[in-house]
């Protein structure tokens, strides 16, 4: 078997080490010199300074030679790139061959997920073979080989078990389920919350407003899931509570990192600029927002990141407004 790994950022490094344990696997790199470090030094000091990659991980700048022959397609490209770096694959990709993404956003123009991205940019594609690997993973931790689990969601589920297989590992722990929908938009969502914890950790609010958020977050993104067709049990699992613990918890999520320096005062363009890595939920706020209303769903929590990003809201004002709202019931 052979995997190739499209874009060598943080977690498409990681998940192309792990591979390069059990399956031949090549990662491409946008940046030629990315690519060198990784097939010649074994390191990628851009996003995972500090670690070693395995020696037998090959790495190229030329994306056709990267998925030559591969029996596997793994998207390591943000949503806001996935359609244009897919695009130069259409024909270089079997029908039938396994795609999974590993972004966690939503296609500003269209609202799609990227698994949709990858049906209309792939229309002749095996829609049961494309799928989706999320959950609670923090890259750096998952490098330093820290017990962690994450979930393939796919259709397929002969194919979804032969992935299971490549990608676990010792400390790697990997769940299959089919619900290829709630999985993918738990991870876009759960974005949004995490710039809403940042938030409230930028302001030195404690364990109780944390707990709060994370509990009421969850109440959105489920709301949001299942009216899109998602299963209920996903926004309880790895894909959903898993990734909202993690991501709303860690200074080492970039969203947290960006919602952390709004609650400071900073301003949105200037954090941005300080980062070479990118923030999803900085860009998928919109999306989920828009979804929402197509969906008729309630997000107060998603609604007050949007004001706060798009608007230039204090963040303040856009607590005092969510602690404000009107009195119901918590089933309600």
């Amino acid at each position: 078997m052979r995997y190739a790994v499209i874009g060598a950022g943080s977690w498409g490094t990681t998940i192309a080490h792990l591979l390069s344990a059990s399956v031949e696997t090549t990662v491409w790199a946008r940046n030629p010199a990315i690519a060198d470090e990784i097939e010649s030094a074994h390191t990628n000091v851009s996003y995972l300074e500090g670690f070693d990659l395995s020696p037998s991980l090959r790495a190229t700048a030329e994306i056709e030679k990267a998925v030559e022959g591969a029996d596997v397609i793994v998207m390591g490209v943000p949503s806001h790139g996935y359609r244009e770096v897919l695009g130069h694959l259409t024909d270089r990709i079997r029908n039938d061959t396994p795609v999974v993404s590993l972004s966690k956003g939503i296609e500003q123009s269209t609202l799609m997920r990227m698994t949709e991205v990858t049906l209309d940019v792939l229309p002749d594609h095996d829609p049961d073979r494309i799928g989706v690997l999320t959950g609670p993973n923090l890259a750096r931790e998952v490098m330093a080989g820290q017990p962690a689990a994450t979930v393939i969601a796919m259709h397929d589920a002969d194919a979804a078990q032969a992935l299971q297989q490549a990608f676990m590992g010792p400390t790697f722990r990997v769940y299959t389920n089919p619900d290829v929908v709630g999985s993918e938009t738990a991870g876009a969502v759960k974005n949004v919350m995490a710039i809403a914890a940042g938030m409230a950790a930028g302001k030195g609010f404690g364990d109780n407003t944390l707990a709060t958020l994370i509990t009421r977050a969850l109440v959105e993104m489920t709301r949001l899931g299942e009216a899109m067709g998602g299963d209920r049990r996903s926004f309880a699992g790895l894909a959903g509570l898993g990734d909202l613990v993690a991501t709303c918890n860690s200074s080492q999520s970039r969203n947290h990192r960006v919602g952390f320096a709004l609650g400071r005062g900073e301003a949105l363009d200037d954090i941005i600029a300080s980062m070479n890595m990118v923030a999803e939920g900085v860009k998928s706020t919109r999306g989920v927002l828009e979804l929402a209303a197509r969906y008729d769903v309630d997000m107060p929590i998603a609604t007050q990141v949007g004001a706060v990003l798009y608007d230039g809201k204090d963040t303040s004002a856009a607590l005092a407004e969510l602690m404000s709202r009107q009195a119901r019931s918590e089933y309600g």
